[in-house]
């Protein structure tokens, strides 16, 4: 059984862009998934209690494939490419919305998607039409909003609670890579998530 301190035993598996290319061990996967630069590397390499595992980049798009972390043998946690960069071109844009819409309908392993959302901005078009995935597909997902030592105190409560009322059958997570707490409670989660 996995518990919280396993998820140091973690080795990146693989790039992918079709289920085909995907890893041959079968595990219970979850996604996370959000707007190019909202976070996602620097989450992953919190719940992993690594630094540079995970690449981070400046550069918006930079991340084009799925890619499979295996924590110990038991779950992966798959990074999906950011969505939401307005440079890139228009069919290389339709080849994501193709790859990531395959990797959900085709995927029996997946078992949440996490949804990371810029805590700073207001809703933006991106967020909403990615959340209307989620909801057509009638996936699991949680909202975790992301950056919050960048928002006032009081911003963040009114963020939180405008997605917990749009969106009730999710669950919202403020992080900060500054607060431990908040990475542990995604921790405990995605323990949830195999379990169940």
């Amino acid at each position: 059984m996995l518990k919280e301190k396993d998820f140091s035993k973690v080795t990146f598996e693989k790039s992918a862009t079709t289920r085909e290319q995907s890893p041959s061990l079968i595990l219970p996967e979850v996604a996370f998934a959000g707007r190019s630069n909202v976070g996602k590397s620097s989450l992953l390499n919190s719940i992993f209690q690594r630094k540079n595992l995970v690449k981070t980049s400046s550069t918006p798009g930079k991340t084009q494939l799925i890619n499979y972390f295996n924590v110990n043998d038991q779950i992966y946690c798959v990074d999906l490419p950011g969505y939401g960069y307005a440079k890139i071109p228009k069919s290389q844009k339709a080849k994501w919305q193709k790859m990531i819409e395959t990797y959900f309908l085709e995927n029996k392993n997946l078992r949440r998607v996490y949804l990371l959302i810029d805590s700073r901005h207001n809703h933006m078009e991106s967020d909403r039409e990615m959340l209307s995935w989620l909801e057509h597909f009638g996936l699991n997902f949680s909202l975790i909003l992301s950056k919050t030592d960048k928002i006032k105190k009081q911003d963040l409560q009114k963020r939180i609670a405008f997605y917990t009322n749009t969106y009730p059958n999710s669950h919202c997570i403020p992080f900060s890579i500054k607060d431990g707490t908040a990475v542990r409670n995604i921790r405990f989660q995605l323990l949830k998530d195999i379990s169940g």
